[in-house]
C-alpha cells in the first residue's frame, strides 16, 4: 500500500505534484471498488483531481483543506438537479489515511476557459444570458442545508475584510498608488445589507463546461464549489467579470440582464459595488488582474470598476 503524505501545511502540500500523489491514489480508487480502472491527474485546479476512467473525477482533499470537503458535498447535493446546466453527483465520499476525496460524476465536454478561443461572436451572445440564467439560478436555491455555509454573519465578514484590505493588497505588492486610493474607495461604496444567498465564489470560464453542437456552443456543467459561501449576490460577480466577460461590456450586459437586472440598475454604482467586493474578496490579487484585464483610461479605482464591469 502506498501512504498519503501527512501535507501538514500548505506550503508542504504545494510541493507535492499530482504524478507523485498518483500511486496513493490508486490505492483509494481500489479500496473504494473501481479496482483497476485507469486514474489520469488533471493538470489545473488548486486541488488534486483526476480522471477515473471516462465517467468519474476524484476530488482530493489534504489535510490543511479538511473544512472544504463539507462544503463542496453539501453544495453538489442540494444543488442535484436544481440548476439549468448540470453539476457533479456525488457517488462517495469519505477519508483515507487522513485525506478527504470526493468521487463524483464527470460532466460532459471542455472548459469554457479551453472553448472560448473557438467561439464566435454569435456564441458569445448566446451563452451570456445563459450564464446569466445559471447564476441567478444559484442565488435563488433555498434549502436548510446550505445554513452549513459560512460566513455566519455575513455583514461581520465584510466588516473584517474592511478592516485588513490595506494590509491583504500589500502583502500582494499592489503599488502604493493603488494602495492609498483603497480605504477611501470603500468608504464611498454603499453594499447595503443584502439577504445572504448561496455563491460559487469563483464563478469564472474554467469551471464552466462546454460542448460543440449544430447550432453552437452550449453549456454542460458547472463545478468546482469547496470554496462556496453564502453571502451577498453581487460578490459572484467578481469572478464574473474578472474571468468571464473580462472588459466585455456587451457580454456582461447580456449575461446580467438574463440574471435578473433593469437597465437602470446597470451603471456606475454596480461597477463600484463589484470593485469594493473585489477588493475585499478573499482570494484578491489586483496586480494580477491588472496584467491580464484591459487597462483603465488612469489609474484610479473609479476608472478601474467603469472599466472591467462596463455594461454600455
Amino acid at each position: 500500500m502506498t501512504p498519503f503524505p501527512p501535507a501538514a501545511t500548505e506550503d508542504e502540500f504545494d510541493s507535492l505534484t499530482r504524478e507523485r500523489l498518483l500511486p496513493a491514489v490508486t490505492t483509494l480508487t481500489r479500496s473504494i471498488g473501481l479496482g483497476n480502472t485507469p486514474v489520469v491527474p488533471f493538470t489545473e485546479g488548486s486541488l488534486p483531481v483526476y480522471a477515473v476512467g471516462e465517467k468519474l473525477v476524484l476530488k482530493l482533499y489534504p489535510p490543511v483543506y479538511a473544512d472544504e470537503i463539507g462544503t463542496e458535498r453539501v453544495m453538489l447535493e442540494t444543488l442535484r438537479g436544481r440548476l439549468p446546466v448540470p453539476t457533479p453527483g456525488v457517488e462517495a465520499a469519505g477519508t483515507h489515511e487522513g485525506w478527504g476525496y470526493l468521487l463524483m460524476e464527470r460532466l460532459p465536454g471542455r472548459t469554457l476557459a479551453e472553448a472560448w478561443p473557438k467561439l464566435s461572436t454569435e456564441d458569445k451572445t448566446r451563452l451570456a444570458p445563459e450564464l446569466g440564467e445559471v447564476l441567478a439560478a444559484l442565488h435563488g436555491v433555498d434549502d436548510p442545508a446550505l445554513a452549513a455555509l459560512g460566513p455566519e454573519d455575513w455583514a461581520g465578514f465584510v466588516a473584517g475584510r474592511r478592516a485588513g484590505a490595506v494590509e491583504h493588497h500589500r502583502a500582494t505588492r499592489l503599488a502604493d498608488a493603488w494602495v492609498a486610493q483603497i480605504p477611501g474607495f470603500l468608504d464611498a461604496v454603499d453594499l447595503g445589507t443584502p439577504a445572504p444567498v448561496p455563491l460559487h465564489t469563483e464563478f469564472m470560464r474554467e469551471h464552466l463546461m462546454v460542448v460543440p453542437g449544430e447550432d453552437g456552443w452550449r453549456l454542460t456543467g458547472l463545478f468546482d464549489f469547496e470554496p462556496a459561501m453564502r453571502g451577498a449576490a453581487e460578490y459572484d460577480f467578481v469572478a464574473t467579470g474578472l474571468f468571464v466577460s473580462r472588459g466585455d461590456a456587451d457580454f456582461l450586459r447580456r449575461l446580467l440582464l438574463a440574471y435578473g437586472y433593469r437597465p437602470g440598475e446597470l451603471g456606475e454604482d454596480f461597477a463600484r459595488r463589484c470593485l469594493a467586493y473585489t477588493l475585499l474578496h478573499v482570494y484578491s490579487n489586483l496586480p494580477w488582474y491588472l496584467d491580464i484585464l484591459p487597462a483603465p483610461p488612469e489609474p484610479t479605482l473609479d476608472a478601474l470598476a467603469r472599466t472591467w464591469w462596463a455594461t454600455a
